[in-house]
């Protein structure tokens, strides 16, 4: 049910139909968190389902004991009540303790001139965890490099969310639903696929 307020609120999902409860927690301690906090969304109501037909060790992990379903997406509420979904957790990068939105940092790399697409992805690194690691498809004949791409970023981020590798290929691996496979990707890259500059 999509209001005219709704409607007009980009960037959000909506508010909520009547019947649904919600909350944002801390996806490891559970703890409900403040309007304008990013973690995990938790709904729960009749139009929310019931659990996985024999799988109880799916269902021990998705559901509390009272009922909430555990999304897995990072998402946060505004002062409205205007619900926004940030990312998937399960595709946050882990670099150093922190966590980073991969989302977050294409949206950004996509307003450069000269990019046609992008997926950030974490790249494994002995002393840091991951890495954010942005695979960008350029237009024909476009110099852009990856300091120009690096430095942009950094400018615009707290220091922990900078891309610490660009890779330039000639596409982004994409699900018929058009979800980037990030997992695609880095098997792509380990296999020569992706050339570096």
């Amino acid at each position: 049910m999509v209001d005219p307020d709704e409607s007009c609120r980009l960037g959000s999902v909506g508010r909520l139909a009547g019947i649904t409860e919600a909350k944002i927690v801390d996806h490891v301690s559970g703890e409900a968190l403040s309007i304008g906090q990013e973690g995990e969304l938790w709904v729960r109501g009749p139009g929310v389902m019931i659990g996985y037909v024999g799988d109880d060790e799916s269902n021990a992990l998705s559901f509390t004991s009272d009922g909430w379903l555990k999304t897995g997406d990072l998402c946060y509420f505004d002062g409205e009540g205007f619900l926004y979904i940030v990312d998937r957790l399960k595709e946050l990068i882990k670099y150093k303790g922190y966590q980073v939105a991969p989302t977050e940092l294409e949206h950004l790399i996509a307003c450069l001139q000269g990019v046609v697409e992008v997926a950030v992805v974490p790249f494994p690194h002995e002393e840091d965890g991951e890495i954010p690691t942005a695979f960008i498809v350029r237009e024909a004949r476009n110099n852009l490099s990856e300091i120009e791409v690096m430095d942009y970023v950094a400018k615009q981020v707290a220091p922990y969310k900078k891309i610490r590798k660009v890779f330039f290929v000639s596409s982004i691996p994409k699900s018929p639903s058009g979800k980037v496979l990030r997992r695609e990707l880095m098997k792509q890259k380990t296999s020569g696929f992706a050339s570096r500059l």
